[in-house]
């Protein structure tokens, strides 16, 4: 275990060196869109191929579907989704009975039972090594698709963590984007609040939300003093406890008692906090880029959203970003059709359809060309990429037990159940397992 663990780190040179090519990309040109076209199929009995996702992967994969279908019309691909909370339980269990879906979601590198090292670890995600395009991963993104030097992970890209706002709320309020320091920010949010506007709409009930503040504020609170973190913790050398991970749980419970919050954001769900920015009953929301395109169904008009990084320090060179592979999918090695499944994996790989799949989700392309464009929402994090930018923290974490009870903890401390040092000495026994 300690080997797999050791071949799984991610190295946070390479990450940074990697990431600081992105910035460039922002000037690429805009790339041309196709209209979705409606598959076909022939007379004879068609291959289907089952596939379980998530539902901020339905946009790109019903598109991507739908043109394998209309070049393969042999094959058919029928998708479902689910919550993420439920692909967690179910389909993990699903994966273990034997009786897994062709394709199916995967998440990134460590840290989640439906995650590419817990269950590729387990013979249980079909090898794409042989694929062209898992030759131009870039080498600080390997960890989060490789185990034991093999890919088991398609993945479009990256996304970032940060602040979706209603810029129209905004405007009304008086208020400007972005704030460069966690002074302004609160000051930001304090103005917001005088107008009589939600300043942060936060939908804790839906368990994967209650993460994302955290995650957006323990890059400046913990990786910008010690981009080190990760590897000492793995060596016993650092936990949660005595960390910038504190600093970090203050300062969320701190936008909870200035009441930047909506009421019972433990009763309030993922669909009600985006409802809320897109609507104008609330300013923003701190969420993954990879979500944007539901705020902005939600809205009167797209335009109204943007993004900003969350500022976690006083001092401005000292804020940090998260910055990860979005969710991905991979193949059941076990499943009737897996080469039939790997195939369609390939097909994903292809520049064109990288290019399509990111830019549905607002991701910078895990690779690009001419034709790759950056959404302009998520341009103001690509300074930050440059050298000021670290994977989402459970890509990192040692096991499957450390997110659900960061989940946990951190709704304990919302509803008044528990205490910063209970919430942390929790995620350390946890990270220990």
């Amino acid at each position: 275990m300690t080997d797999l663990l050791h071949d799984a780190r991610v190295s946070r040179g390479r990450f940074l060196r990697m990431m600081g090519g992105l910035a460039a990309a922002a000037a690429v040109t805009a790339c041309s869109t196709r209209p979705e076209t409606t598959a076909t199929t022939g007379s004879g009995a068609a291959t289907e191929l089952k596939f379980i996702g998530v539902a901020d992967q339905k946009a790109a994969m019903d598109k991507l579907a739908a043109a394998y279908q209309q070049a393969k019309p042999s094959v058919r691909i029928t998708p479902s989704y689910a919550p993420t909370d439920q692909v967690q339980t179910s389909l993990r269990t699903q994966l273990g009975a034997g009786n897994a879906p062709d394709l199916h979601v995967v998440y990134p590198g460590n840290g989640s039972a439906m995650s590419m090292t817990q269950i590729a670890g387990a013979g249980l995600l079909a090898d794409l090594s042989a694929q062209a395009w898992t030759k131009t991963i870039p080498a600080g993104f390997k960890p989060a698709f490789q185990l034991d030097g093999k890919t088991y992970i398609f993945s479009a890209g990256s996304s970032v963590i940060g602040a979706v706002y209603n810029k129209k709320v905004f405007e009304q309020a008086g208020v400007e984007a972005p704030p460069a320091t966690w002074s302004e920010f609160l000051a930001l949010c304090d103005k917001l609040k005088k107008a009589g506007v939600v300043p942060i709409a936060l939908g804790a009930q839906t368990p994967w939300v209650t993460q994302l503040i955290t995650y957006a504020l323990v890059p400046s609170t913990v990786y910008a003093k010690d981009p080190t973190f990760d590897d000492k913790q793995l060596a016993g050398q650092a936990s949660f406890a005595d960390s910038g991970w504190r600093q970090a749980m203050e300062m969320y419970l701190e936008l909870q008692k200035r009441g930047f919050f909506n009421d019972k954001p433990n009763g309030t769900t993922f669909e009600q906090q985006t409802a809320m920015v897109a609507t104008g009953k609330a300013a923003m929301a701190i969420q993954v880029s990879a979500v944007l395109p539901d705020f902005r169904k939600a809205a009167s008009s797209p335009d109204d959203l943007s993004m900003f990084p969350l500022p976690g320090a006083d001092d401005a060179n000292s804020v940090w970003i998260p910055a990860g592979v979005v969710v991905g999918l991979g193949a059941s090695a076990k499943g009737k059709n897996a080469e039939e499944a790997k195939a369609f994996i390939d097909f994903l790989g292809k520049q064109e359809n990288i290019n399509a799949w990111a830019k549905e989700i607002a991701a910078i392309p895990l690779t690009q060309d001419s034709s790759s464009t950056i959404d302009p929402a998520v341009e103001s994090f690509l300074p930050f990429t440059k050298d000021r930018a670290v994977p989402f923290m459970d890509q990192r974490w040692p096991n499957a037990e450390v997110q659900p009870v960061h989940f946990a903890v951190i709704q304990e401390l919302l509803a008044g159940d528990s205490t910063i040092d209970e919430a942390l000495k929790k995620m350390d026994e946890a990270y220990r397992k």
